[in-house]
């Protein structure tokens, strides 16, 4: 019988892409089923403000499988990414990105033997897209990462690393800095490494992770890491190995997966038959093996390197301009390969990959014991610190909290604060109980709110929480 799959040809030369590994995987011999779907800049012209339109959502249910082109995002205005979308509609919570130096494809890395994978936490993070706008001048992004997030995408990385005959596993962060959200992810990648003893498991900050990755490469193997950070850095190993033409990728979730090219959908070069297809092509073996075509995959995959390998028909991105294949030549190049190997470089054996189980209930984390200890409000004003500073002491005289710290921007400005401060009308300001020691009620926290309201325009509160013991926040910069 055959299978199922959902098919979004994308924007820009998505149509054209997949169409060519359409082309490719059938010759092969696949016996899939296609759902043709639509999603990205069309659905956006249309008026959907999702650009995912109900009929593909309601596809990928039923089929679980997508093979997706690239789409148009707007870029700092309108409509969510359409990308993003997809990815949270049906928790995609991994982006497995391969990298590996290819045959034919020449770069100033070329014979260092690059093979490693990115594995990108795919839902979380500042990827959450909730953002407010504080003041008319100071926008705000939440960066939200959750123990059952850290855990899923650590566990899966190094399942990937046992499924692939992998030795090592790096988990990036900037838990040097983001103590809490980042350090969540360091925190969990150490929980769990013990549990995979035949696999080294090192941590490494996120700046030097890149650093290391255009020096040496081949050092790294797995590399776990969040959602923004894995998305600057996936793109940077990409240049590693040629550039997106050549970087495949697959997004899992428990329901469904997605398979997709890395690379964006280009409108400079769409129709022109110029793109190459070999990241999509890549991404549709990726697809193959999930669905158990283990030959084609195979087939495919070894057809791919020896045409490039051969060198006779590549796109422009490798051959240049003047020498250029097309997209469609590119194609029948592939197709008339299939059956052959490469000579020098060989596909990577895997085995099946075992996706972690998490359970499917509200994920909770029950401490010992909790406490709030103070609050922080945040306020919009435009009057510098040290006129700030006595005014709210005023206005929340006899109330049970008192004003410890203003921060702005992170930096303490009063009292006694940084000492040539540039500040915007955004300021952080905390406070905690005038008797030491208590803890802080809900009536106190209104209390205080109303207290600053009727003077000052506040936007935002957040209560300041201990859980075991541990201060569940941080201190501002200068802050003691």
């Amino acid at each position: 019988m055959k299978k199922q799959v959902t098919l979004i040809p994308g924007d820009g030369i998505g149509p054209e892409v997949v169409g060519a590994a359409v082309r490719i995987i059938e010759a092969a011999g696949a016996q899939i089923e296609w759902e043709r779907c639509d999603a990205g800049a069309e659905v956006f012209k249309k008026g959907d403000p999702t650009g995912v339109p109900a009929e593909t959502v309601r596809s990928i249910q039923r089929t679980g499988v997508v093979l997706k082109g690239p789409l148009e995002t707007p870029v700092g205005f309108g409509e969510a990414s359409a990308n993003v979308t997809l990815r949270k509609l049906f928790e995609l919570y991994a982006n497995i990105r391969p990298v590996r130096e290819l045959p034919g494809v020449p770069t100033v890395f070329s014979g260092r033997n690059i093979d490693l994978v990115v594995v990108r936490e795919n839902v979380e993070d500042l990827y959450a897209g909730i953002e407010h706008m504080q003041t008319p001048g100071v926008a705000q992004c939440l960066k939200l990462m959750s123990d059952k997030g850290c855990e899923k995408i650590v566990r899966l990385a190094f399942e990937l690393a046992r499924a692939e005959g992998r030795k090592s596993v790096h988990c990036a962060t900037k838990a040097n800095i983001m103590k809490l959200t980042e350090g969540l992810l360091k925190r969990t990648f150490e929980r769990i490494a013990p549990e995979y003893p035949g696999i080294k498991a090192e941590h490494i900050i996120i700046d030097n992770c890149a650093h290391q990755l255009v020096r040496f490469p081949e050092q790294f193997e797995v590399i776990v890491t969040s959602n923004m950070n894995g998305d600057i850095l996936s793109d940077l190993t990409s240049g590693l190995v040629g550039g997106l033409g050549f970087a495949p990728s697959s997004n899992i979730g428990d329901g469904a997966v997605m398979f997709e090219a890395v690379h964006g959908s280009a409108p400079n070069i769409a129709g022109k038959n110029l793109a190459n297809p070999t990241a999509l092509t890549l991404s549709a073996v990726m697809l193959l093996r999930h669905l158990g075509y283990i030959e084609q995959a195979w087939v495919v995959e070894n057809a791919v390197l020896h045409t490039l390998e051969e060198g006779k028909a590549l796109t422009g991105d490798v051959a240049g301009e003047r020498i250029a294949a097309t997209t469609s030549a590119f194609t029948e190049a592939v197709i008339n390969n299939l059956g052959r190997n490469p000579t020098r470089w060989k596909v990577r054996e895997q085995k099946p990959l075992t996706l972690p189980k998490p359970p499917a209930r509200v994920a909770t984390v029950s401490p010992k014991s909790r406490r709030t200890v103070g609050v922080d409000v945040f306020i919009e004003a435009d009057v510098q610190p040290e006129v700030l500073g006595p005014a709210l002491e005023q206005a929340v005289a006899g109330a049970a909290l008192a004003l410890k710290i203003i921060s702005n921007r992170g930096v303490k400005v009063f009292p006694l604060g940084a000492t040539r401060p540039d500040c915007v009308d955004h300021y952080r300001c905390r406070f905690f109980p005038r008797a030491k020691g208590d803890e802080v009620s809900d009536e106190a926290i209104a209390d205080l709110v109303k207290r600053i309201g009727a003077a000052h325009r506040w936007m935002h509160v957040e209560k300041l929480q201990e859980f075991d013991g541990k201060a569940g926040f941080t201190k501002g910069q200068g802050e003691d």
